[in-house]
């Protein structure tokens, strides 16, 4: 599940739309800023399945490749967010589609019309004599609450030193360094596009630098040593499967037509004689991949190796608007997931290979209560696999989660209530409002003075997102208390952000009073969230620890299906 309070935003998506103009290719436009007027490059260009892709350059600020997250034009009414910037644009497309006409939106309103055409830049920078840093260099940014491991490249060129950085444990690679300056022992840079800078000082051995991260209005120390060896970006993964598999495995795409939208995924199929039983994967909240990537690890990618070994058939899917997948994740709402659930199931229908009485959902975090809502109302889901999944509404879920990670992150008391507070007069004030405007005026008075300034309109953006309103307003005992199949509900006796010992007895609870008798609670001890065996169950230990998911789970999940469809 998602923390509210977010600290480092850098979202790559697509988004599948309906064209009824081609705007594909490169757009000029200008942005005046105060006194300072900035030149902007839009490349907008159309995927073979007809979604749009975009990116963005601002190129007197030297942030180039920007990722455009979502982009949907419809009716000549172009609309883009830019998640990494914070900021959005929606503009009109005029008759013969050679300008677009609008507005930028990032904490305030500024007229941005766009015409077709690049602009004419200086010269890309050339390869010149390596710097004595040039090269790569790694960095563990500890917050506090989570460990982000980051590397800077740096590139000696004509025109001065460039670089790019890695967040790898975020899977975003390649953000554009706006300005890198080095004098003497001093080297500062500035990353806008995430509103990060870093000042620090390199030792005389050239080997290692230290400073201070700021971003947000927050700061942290943060040092980088030298990457000599390529296996040094390499943390062991052991459980990740290495081909060739002993199993088939199948790039497919289906489609889910209540949304429009098509899906890719990748299907695993036992080796053998069919008909298998099968499970679709549903992942948490955030825009995952179908191997739920996260902190270095695929555990959906181990999950399915493991069942497919098993002889079950397994699909897997990038969420909506994420990799290869059509659609718009950053309007999606939780009841859209469980929509595209559903279609997976109607999809595993559809294959020779798998029994059709057979299927079942799978779903971590979010997904664990998604899939039983994709369930409820669909007689062809066989059983549901509840994998730290929520048995309390949001606002409770979320109030506990607050107070067990950064009691584990080694917060005081005194900071641990502040911030409880904060959340508390946020979510409350989010159940109490409903008009958007209303919303956003009374979120800005409990935020201010009590966060950074520069969080302020961060914050308001994911708990005024769809997605987030829909997780506040939902509670899964509804769902659970009508939910027939046959369900399996773990959860790691660690974990933090789906507590066991506030949503097993809930979900248990739900079952019950539904009438439902083929159920299973179980909580496994020593793991968390992620099911990994766990010192303390902290955030900050998921990308530390080698193990992926622990092997009794695997077995416990693989053995209870089987078991139950016979």
């Amino acid at each position: 599940m998602k923390k509210l309070f977010i600290i480092l935003a850098f979202i790559v998506g697509t988004t599948s739309i309906s064209l009824a103009q081609d705007i594909g290719g490169d757009w000029n436009g200008s942005l005046k800023v105060g006194e300072e007027e900035l030149r902007l490059v839009l490349h907008i260009t159309k995927a073979a399945d007809g979604s749009l892709q975009a990116s963005l350059d601002n190129i007197d600020q030297g942030a180039n490749g920007i990722p455009v997250t979502t982009v949907t034009l419809k009716d000549s009414k172009l609309d883009l967010t830019i998640d990494a910037v914070h900021g959005t644009y929606t503009g009109k497309v005029n008759a013969d589609a050679s300008e677009i006409d609008g507005t930028w939106s990032q904490g305030q309103a500024m007229e941005l019309n766009f015409h077709r055409g690049g602009i004419a830049v200086k010269p890309a920078p050339k390869p010149a004599p390596a710097s004595d840093i040039d090269g790569a260099w790694l960095g563990t940014l500890d917050t506090g609450m989570v460990k982000l491991r980051l590397v800077l490249h740096i590139v000696n060129t004509d025109q001065g030193l460039t670089a790019t950085m890695d967040s790898l444990d975020q899977n975003a690679n390649g953000i554009p360094v706006s300005s890198i300056t080095r004098a003497g022992a001093s080297l500062k840079f500035e990353i806008k596009a995430i509103g990060g800078r870093y000042d620090g000082t390199i030792r005389p051995d050239l080997a290692t630098f230290s400073g201070t991260w700021t971003q947000l209005g927050k700061s942290w120390p943060l040092a980088f040593k030298r990457v000599t060896n390529a296996s040094e970006l390499e943390q062991r993964r052991p459980q990740n499967p290495v081909k060739p598999y002993p199993y088939r495995e199948e790039e497919v795409s289906y489609g889910n037509p209540a949304a429009k939208i098509q899906l890719a995924a990748t299907l695993t199929i036992p080796p053998g004689q069919g008909p298998f039983p099968a499970v679709l994967l549903m992942a948490g909240s955030g825009p995952h991949d179908r191997d739920e990537s996260l902190m270095g690890h695929k555990p959906f990618l181990v999950l399915a190796d493991y069942l497919t070994r098993k002889g079950i058939v397994v699909l897997r899917a990038d969420k909506r608007g994420v990799g290869k997948s059509g659609g718009d994740y950053s309007k999606a709402v939780m009841a859209d997931f469980a929509s595209d659930g559903e279609a997976g199931v109607a999809y595993l229908k559809t294959r020779p290979e798998v029994n059709p009485h057979k299927i079942g959902i799978v779903g971590h975090s979010e997904g664990g209560i998604e899939g039983p809502m994709a369930a409820v109302h669909n007689p062809d889901v066989a059983f549901v696999v509840m994998m730290a999944g929520p048995g309390v509404p949001g606002d409770q879920l979320l109030t506990e989660q607050l107070l067990l990670i950064e009691k584990a992150a080694g917060k005081s008391q005194p900071e641990i209530d502040k911030d409880a507070a904060v959340q508390r007069d946020v979510l409350a004030t989010l159940k109490k409002d409903k008009d958007p405007v209303t919303r956003e005026k009374d979120l800005r008075e409990v935020l201010a003075g009590k966060v950074p300034d520069a969080q302020i309109d961060i914050q308001i953006k994911v708990a005024t997102s769809p997605w987030f309103l829909s997780l506040l307003e939902g509670d899964p005992a509804t769902t659970l208390s009508q939910l027939t199949c046959p369900v399996l509900a773990i959860n790691g006796e660690k974990d933090l952000q789906v507590p066991p010992e506030q949503n097993l007895p809930a979900i248990r609870k739900a079952l019950v009073a539904g009438g439902n008798k083929n159920f299973e609670v179980v909580e496994l001890p020593g793991l968390n969230h992620l099911f990994q065996t766990a010192k303390t169950g902290g955030v900050a230990e998921y990308s530390e620890i080698e193990e992926t998911m622990s092997p009794v789970v695997l077995e416990k999940v693989a053995n209870w299906i089987l078991k139950t469809v016979g």
